[in-house]
Order: C-alpha cells, then structure tokens, then sequence
C-alpha cells in the first residue's frame, strides 16, 4: 500500500519514463541537454557548459583585481545567477510547450555570459584609460 504502482510495471529498455529526472545538482545541465534538439548538439552543448566553468579563471583580461571595478559585469554576473536558478527549475519540470522555451532562452543566456564577460571588461578597461 505505500509504495509506488509504477514499481511493478514491466519494464521497458527502449522507453524512457517520463518521471525520471537527475538528482538537484545537475538539474541545471539537464535543462541545457535537453533545450538543444539534436542529441549529439546537446551532449556538446552539456559537457561544454561543465567545461567553461574550469577554462573561465584563464580568461580574465581584467586590469583591476575585482569585480567591483566593472559594474557591467556586476550585472551580467547577477543574471548568470539568476539564469542558473531558472534552468535548475526548468530541469525539473516536464518536457512541454512554455518549458522548452524558457529552457532554450536561458540557455543561450548562460553561454552568452562566458563570451561578454572578458568583451565588456576589456572594453571597461580600454574607456578608463581614455
């Protein structure tokens, strides 16, 4: 009486259940997975977004030591938070209509931090010396 009825269906190997989901802490790469429709694209677009956060200490172009400096960046900083937390949301959620567009959407966001970020500090850096 107290365990799940869908323990005792038959399994099925070529079928994955809808209910399946990872555990908290990946919920936010699963999202980026299954945002791209193309199966190799997403598994590219996972292990990219897992990369860029080991490569992005090597590519600071910033003159000053802090992020206080650029305010800009204080900003972009803040919505890659904020892009972070609504992609582990939508992780959880199912595969439909408005999920699957806020997934691509915040996506594209979370990439588009790791090309602006060095851009706008560099180009900070450059209008201060002026």
């Amino acid at each position: 009486m107290l365990t799940d009825p869908e323990n005792f269906l038959l399994a099925n190997p070529l079928v994955t259940p809808v209910h399946i989901k990872p555990e908290w802490y990946f919920l936010w790469v699963y999202a980026i997975l299954r945002s791209i429709p193309n199966k190799l694209g997403g598994v590219i677009a996972l292990f990219a977004a897992l990369l860029i956060l080991f490569i992005l200490p090597f590519t600071s172009v910033n003159n000053k030591s802090g992020i206080i400096f650029y305010p800009i960046n204080q900003i972009l900083f803040w919505i890659l938070a904020a892009s972070w937390i609504i992609l582990t949301w939508i992780g959880g959620r199912p595969v439909e209509d408005p999920f699957i567009i806020i997934g691509q959407l915040f996506t594209v966001i979370y990439f588009s931090f790791y090309i602006l970020n060095p851009t706008i500090s560099y180009t900070w850096d450059n209008l201060l010396k002026l």
